[in-house]
């Protein structure tokens, strides 16, 4: 079966969602209807009333014989026959590999180390983390491509969005719930197609719950505040749990995305915006902390968010960047950071040949990323830092968009994918670690909605899409120009 698949099939929910079915045992309710939203190997999942709820209808063990290779049973044995190998007849159901139960079509019972997430010896980085790895696909984002595909009836965009499942994006733990939800959750899942495969499988998380989150923005303003008492949830609650896990999966490479704009607001908002110098000790802090927690271990790499282009790429801000983020990596010794990452949730294209400094780009002398990386390299290198390595998100720059400003952040229209997630893609920077999708392309990045709480003025700007879901929810408009605009094309 094809390794992209195979992956949304063994790394399906393991934790989620009345004491008679299977679910009660892992402290999710039944069901009261038959509605199926996911199907791994537990069981059927549905969700009610906001949380997940098991369906006890699948097969028995005794006649669905791909439960013990950690796959699920197909709903029928009637089901469609989409590969056959030496174990049985597989199907595919919610977009995942199900076997088909024997009886009418069944097959043998042919041994899988599929389900195993048995830690093995220390994993240790070597140079490029993202070099000669499988890059583990994120079963939440698949899950959200087949709703997407659902609402379609063109057979080409379904096909573009067919092919941006197998592609790997970052898993995102954005609250405490989240983070307890999904990082062990999809740790297990990357393990157990590493120990199928033999190939070492590389997942990336970021890391984003910082208190006072976001302190220039509105529409992705954080859970935790600004204050001691949520400083010391952020520490106990979310970074040692991280710690925790992340030490118990140690056999396998690890990248995190640490505290998108966190840090470039501390290089330019301080002084301007009030929230941000309420939260300057707790982003800074913050960093020492999970700098000296994460660093030490020699499976994870770490990347801190240096913004885009357009937001630290003028001369003056990029000398006072190095000053900043050299003194942030020095308070978290002896933890070591791998490098930074770039354009997470923007769209400055990789290179735009059009610009150049001048009134057009307010004499920006990086009008693209590339320009901004080069640049941006020699200057933290001038301020001390020695590893200055970079992940740029190419997610949604794959086409300039329509902004009028460089400035603008939310929702643009034109969008595009950008380049695939790959390793060492650019000849001659052998300081790019890989171009990677960091933000996943159809998620909002916040409401239209002027009456919403969360509402903020960039999300009402002209070239913003409308009408906007609320940051993180699905936006099928975006993922679908997205999809057309797509540079190289799907």
């Amino acid at each position: 079966m094809k390794a992209s698949i195979v992956l949304a099939a063994i790394t399906a929910f393991t934790l989620k969602a009345s004491a008679d079915c299977f679910s009660t045992r892992l402290g999710y309710p039944c069901c009261s209807g038959n509605d199926v939203v996911y199907t791994d190997n537990d069981g059927k999942w549905g969700v009610e009333n906001g949380n997940w709820c098991g369906i006890d209808d699948t097969p028995s063990a005794a006649t669905c014989w791909s439960l013990s290779q950690g796959y699920p049973c197909c709903s029928s044995s009637n089901a469609e026959v989409w590969y056959t190998d030496a174990s049985g007849k597989w199907g595919v159901e919610n977009g995942d590999w199900c076997g088909i139960p024997t009886g009418s079509t069944g097959g043998s019972t042919g041994g899988s180390t599929g389900g195993n997430v048995t830690p093995g010896e220390q994993y240790t980085h070597n140079g490029n983390p993202f070099a000669n790895k499988d890059f583990y696909i994120n079963p939440y984002y698949v899950e959200e491509i087949e709703g997407a595909i659902a609402q379609m009836s063109d057979s080409s965009l379904i096909a573009k969005a067919e092919k941006m499942k197998t592609y790997s994006n970052a898993i995102w733990l954005d609250s405490i719930k989240n983070m307890q939800s999904w990082l062990e959750t999809n740790l297990k899942g990357a393990l157990s197609q590493q120990n199928a495969s033999g190939k070492d499988v590389l997942t990336v998380f970021v890391v984003y719950d910082l208190p006072g989150r976001d302190c220039h923005a509105l529409a992705s303003n954080g859970e935790l505040l600004a204050n001691d008492n949520d400083w010391a949830r952020y520490k106990s609650e979310y970074i040692d749990v991280i710690e925790g896990h992340l030490k118990t999966y140690k056999s396998q490479p690890v990248v995190l995305i640490v505290e998108p704009d966190s840090l470039a607001n501390m290089v330019t908002n301080l002084e301007s915006t009030p929230a941000c110098r309420d939260s300057e000790k707790y982003y800074m802090d913050g960093h020492a902390y999970l700098i000296k927690k994460f660093g030490v271990l020699p499976h994870v790499a770490m990347y801190l968010d240096i913004g885009h282009a357009f937001w630290l790429g003028w001369d003056d801000n990029r000398e006072k960047a190095g000053k900043v983020y050299a003194k942030v990596i020095s308070s978290g010794s002896p933890g070591k950071v791998r490098g930074f990452t770039d354009n997470v949730a923007n769209y400055t294209p990789w290179e735009d040949p059009t610009l150049s400094r001048g009134p057009e780009t307010e004499w920006n002398p990086c009008p693209d990323e590339k320009r901004y990386l080069q640049a941006i390299h020699k200057d933290f290198k001038a301020a001390g830092i020695s590893s200055v390595y970079f992940v740029c998100d190419t997610s949604r720059n794959g086409k300039k968009v329509d902004r009028k400003h460089p400035g603008e952040w939310c929702n643009q229209t034109g969008v595009g994918v950008g380049a695939r997630p790959q390793a060492s893609p650019v000849s001659g920077m052998d300081y790019l670690d890989a171009f990677y999708w960091i933000k996943p392309l159809g998620e909002s990045d916040g409401t239209s909605d002027e009456s919403a709480v969360r509402f903020d003025g960039y999300c009402g700007h002209e070239t913003a899409m409308k009408p906007a879901p609320e940051a993180g929810q699905w936006f099928q408009k975006h993922f679908e120009q997205g999809l057309k605009n797509a540079n190289p094309p799907l």
